[in-house]
């Protein structure tokens, strides 16, 4: 816990001391100096979704007009409430950026309704009218990215079974267990993935057991979706499993094993928000993209990708870019038998329907 982030809320005692004199002194959307606040749930340097945030933080440093200050190690309960006062009332944030998924209700809303100066902006949220205007929520399409993770790992596989370590059944998650096998199966319909939960958004202790576990029942590629993908990725590289990567490049950590990866890019998002503030207009409510918006990109593959394997991604991200890519297609069943989509029926990156996903794909064995 970093000690910077102890004495805020030490400060604060849970109250707001300051009120919103900070604020008033610096309109939220006036041209001129602001403060951003980033907020994460976990460390910087972790090698995934913090790192991916952090560094779309660092993006702002060098702009004219801007400070940022940030918060590491902030669990998804009043604490972050806590951390989001100091913020406002202490350093004057005229935008929050919480970045963890559990921030977002009640933490966020409830603060977004006792600072209406100040913009709120929440990484994955479902952000809906009803919500205060001055809130709202960004996310990327980076299924697409475990799609192409996906065709990479059909290529690499020889027992035609993948593993996916997993934090938490959200919709965010299963349309990346989903995407990853839909990509392997529009190679090899005959691929599987076993997916394991650990429960938690950082767990290395569970995640290097899920790993292995994994390994030990056939699956010769990995990837993951949690907090860190640092302990997934050494562990598999250490069994001899090939690796595709999530949040961050990671390829550092599993040399030839590294297949490639999806990544986030959240520094576009940002100086969008921070410029549009510093003109005077409210970042949108709700804001969405994916490979042609710049907000998700790939790894660069490693030496064990073949050819084939390169040409088949490249020709498929080519179409991703067009726009209107269904990585969800029918005829398709979820693992439980209810049809998901009839036949020549998709669910493009941008339908509304897959932000509220509970199911997982024919294919995938595991439950949500």
């Amino acid at each position: 816990m970093a000690h910077h982030s102890i004495s805020r809320r030490t400060l604060l005692g849970g109250t707001a001391v300051l009120g919103l004199s900070a604020l008033s002194a610096r309109g939220a959307l006036a041209a001129g100096p602001m403060t951003v606040g980033v907020i994460y749930v976990g460390p910087k340097d972790d090698y995934g979704y913090n790192q991916a945030h952090a560094k779309g933080a660092a993006a702002l440093k060098g702009l004219p007009g801007i400070e940022v200050v940030e918060e590491e190690n902030v669990r998804e309960t009043t604490d972050v409430q806590k951390t989001m006062e100091s913020m406002i009332n202490m350093d004057g944030a005229s935008l929050i950026l919480p970045t963890s998924f559990g921030y977002f209700d009640p933490h966020v809303l409830i603060e977004a309704k006792k600072n209406p100066k100040v913009q709120f902006r929440h990484c994955g949220g479902l952000w809906t009218e009803a919500n205060p205007k001055n809130a709202g929520s960004y996310f990327g399409y980076i299924a697409q990215g475990q799609y192409l993770n996906g065709i990479v790992a059909a290529h690499a596989t020889k027992s035609k079974k993948l593993g996916f370590v997993a934090a938490k059944p959200i919709p965010q998650v299963l349309n990346n267990i989903n995407g990853f096998l839909m990509g392997a199966r529009s190679v090899d319909p005959a691929i599987t993935c076993q997916v394991i939960f650990t429960g938690e958004w950082s767990l290395a202790v569970k995640e290097a057991e899920a790993t292995n576990a994994l390994i030990d029942g056939g699956a010769d590629v990995i990837t993951c979706h949690v907090d860190s993908p640092k302990v997934t990725v050494e562990t598999a590289a250490r069994r001899g499993a090939f690796v595709c990567g999530y949040h961050a490049d990671q390829s550092a950590l599993a040399k030839d094993k590294y297949l490639t990866g999806a990544e986030w890019d959240w520094a576009p998002i940002y100086k969008g928000f921070v410029t549009g503030m510093q003109a005077g207009k409210a970042p949108p409510n709700f804001l969405r993209g994916g490979l042609a918006d710049g907000f998700v990109k790939m790894s660069a593959y490693g030496p064990a990708v073949s050819e084939a394997a390169r040409k088949n991604a490249d020709a498929v991200k080519a179409e991703m870019m067009k726009g209107g890519f269904a990585i969800i297609r029918g005829p398709l069943k979820d693992n439980k038998g209810n049809e998901i989509a009839a036949a020549g029926k998709g669910l493009p990156e941008n339908a509304p329907e897959l932000e509220s996903t509970g199911y997982l794909v024919e294919g995938v064995r595991g439950s949500a």
